[in-house]
């Protein structure tokens, strides 16, 4: 089953005016977030063993209650939501993370954001992550650049593996899938993976790489600011990223600027997940 899209109808609205709806949703729920941060919550597991807390909840509620009240012909793909497969014949659909980095967040860590983007027709046209925590608001709109708190910013200029600073785990290096030793590079971690597209975007790290599989929730908004920063953001084989497919996962993740991305795909697309 493939997506199912109209290209022949208009756009309900401009760009400009659903990131205006989209800058004020997750202003709001930075706001309600914000509130629940550092605080005692009611926390419940997943099937997948996952937490999920009381404020993950309520920004998703809030989230869907300010863009799908304004956009009903919208689709909705959210972690905290059940999946509707309607969001399949849309070609807009709103993609949310309503506390990316549950984790971070429920320790009381400053490392978890929002993460909200729109895809029109399987590609992310406005995309932004917020960490009310640190008050760091990075945004993109397709072909218009991409900012923090207003101000342009871009991918390293880094396209040697030696020396680079990876968001990632620092054991993935040294495991024995690699057909030959990483190079002397660097390694962070952080617990959002929308944060860590945007600090790849913004140039604090030259890239963010994961084996684990990734869903287009945890993706859209970031994705996006990536590549208009610069860079180049594909699974470990090198294939570009579709979205609101069916199943809305992805096998992995390699984001970084152009030259050193190639560097990395000659590496990581020989593995066999």
């Amino acid at each position: 089953m493939t997506a199912i899209v109209h290209h022949n109808a208009p756009p309900p609205h401009s760009l400009k005016e659903d990131f205006r709806l989209l800058q004020r949703a997750v202003t709001e729920a930075g706001k309600l977030a914000l509130g629940y941060f550092r605080q005692e919550l009611s926390v419940t597991h997943k099937l997948d063993g996952s937490e999920v807390s009381e404020a993950d909840l309520a920004v998703d509620a809030a989230l869907n209650r300010n863009l799908i009240g304004e956009r009903p012909d919208y689709g909705w793909l959210s972690e905290e939501s059940e999946d509707n497969p309607e969001r399949l014949e849309r070609r807009f659909v709103w993609m949310v993370d309503p506390i990316d980095g549950t984790n971070a967040f429920l320790r009381h860590i400053p490392e978890w954001t929002i993460s909200a983007g729109l895809v029109q027709e399987g590609k992310p046209v406005l995309g932004i992550v917020y960490n009310p925590a640190t008050e760091e608001f990075f945004h993109a709109i397709r072909g218009e650049g991409a900012y923090l708190n207003g101000k342009p910013i871009k991918v390293s200029d880094r396209s040697e593996l030696e020396g680079a600073l990876f968001i990632a785990s620092g054991g993935l290096f040294k495991k024995r899938i690699w057909a030959e030793p990483w190079p002397g590079v660097q390694s962070r971690w952080v617990n959002s993976v929308a944060y860590r597209l945007a600090l790849v975007a913004a140039g604090r790290a030259d890239a963010t790489l994961s084996l684990s599989a990734k869903s287009e929730w945890d993706l859209a908004a970031g994705v996006l600011i990536v590549e208009e920063a610069g860079g180049v953001v594909t699974d470990h084989h090198g294939h570009s990223l579709r979205f609101n497919m069916p199943l809305p996962r992805f096998p992995s993740l390699v984001a970084a600027p152009p030259e050193l991305h190639e560097k990395l795909i000659a590496r990581t697309s020989p593995i066999d997940l």
